[in-house]
């Protein structure tokens, strides 16, 4: 049995408006093993994002908070730790890849700085050894010219090259968990397979645990050992990767994999499902997803599904999930 390095359970985080309270995390219980990828898949919209910034204590302030719930990593809950002690772990034992390293990097340090900065911050090294430590992070990633690239500023830089200089950021104190939130949206698709490939590299090479967010479920196939289906807030499917693409339970998912383009068949259209996500500030008061569900029935108006194990290791919330009539 693999050991739990993350364990979160009943998240809540809000953003308190002028005139409404949005609950862009609505009751989420997430685990993460060592050396384990998890892919959070779902719409814009699904708090997907919003649950990574949560983990990393950057919500905006003062609207954003985490208002219930805990989120335990290495047996300690992150939720209670104040910003000091908190910014001893961002970067260090939790790291962080942004989904447009253009704006997450600082534009007036050249890319050297910048990872010594977190090096130096979190080892006491000099630094001469940061700057060494600096170049070999980039050359773990791929960078040609490592020695040269430290001395340019991000606007030198190719996608591409930035989006790897993001992952040497991340990596240089060899986390045990990294969170990369759509790591590749803004990328070529051939350069997307060489980032998702390093993240493969540094779980094989580090043990390091990884929680990916996306909507592209091409990338989920390819990458996930667990995967979780959030919609509007909560988790409404989660499972093994073989599971969910063979037997997905919940009729989103199930929405969602027959987006998917295929080449075996031909189509006039493509699927797509209808009408959108609600808002997070005015969710309904039973199933979230009724409104869009072709196995809509009144019961799923009336109440809130419970999230549920339905097989062993396959939960869903879902009243039809499991007994055949939602199957695809």
């Amino acid at each position: 049995m693999a050991k739990k390095l993350m364990e979160i359970r009943n998240l809540k985080t809000q953003f308190h408006l002028k005139h409404t309270v949005v609950r862009a995390v609505d009751g989420i219980d997430l685990d993460v093993e060592e050396g384990q990828i998890v892919c959070i898949v779902g719409e814009s919209g699904s708090g997907k994002s919003i649950t990574s910034l949560s983990i990393m204590q950057l919500l905006p302030k003062p609207a954003g908070r985490i208002v219930g719930g805990t989120i335990r990593f290495e047996g300690t809950d992150l939720a209670q730790l104040s910003e000091k002690e908190m910014d001893t772990i961002r970067g260090d034992r939790i790291s962080m890849i942004f989904q447009e390293p253009m704006t997450a990097l600082n534009p007036v340090m050249r890319v050297g700085e910048q990872i010594t900065e977190v090096l130096m911050r979190h080892r006491s090294i000099s630094k001469v050894e940061a700057k060494a430590k600096a170049v070999e992070a980039l050359r773990f990633v791929g960078v040609p010219r490592a020695e040269n690239i430290i001395k340019e500023y991000p606007h030198q830089l190719s996608g591409g090259m930035r989006q790897r200089v993001m992952i040497a950021m991340a990596m240089v104190c060899e986390p045990k968990l990294l969170i990369a939130d759509e790591p590749t949206t803004a990328l070529d698709v051939t350069i997307q397979i060489q980032v998702l490939e390093l993240m493969k590299k540094m779980r094989d090479e580090l043990n390091t645990s990884i929680i990916l967010i996306t909507h592209d479920l091409g990338v989920v196939a390819e990458m996930a050992d667990h995967v979780v289906v959030m919609y509007a807030g909560q988790i409404v499917e989660r499972a093994d990767a073989d599971t969910i693409f063979e037997k997905p339970m919940h009729p989103y998912t199930q929405a969602l994999l027959a987006s998917i383009p295929s080449l075996h068949e031909e189509k006039e259209a493509l699927y797509s499902i209808p009408g959108t996500v609600p808002s997070a500030g005015a969710f309904p008061s039973g199933c979230r997803f009724a409104d869009r569900c072709v196995y809509k029935q009144p019961a799923c108006v009336a109440q809130m599904p419970e999230l549920r194990e339905m097989d062993p290791g396959h939960w869903g919330r879902c009243i039809l999930a499991g007994n055949g009539d939602a199957a695809v």
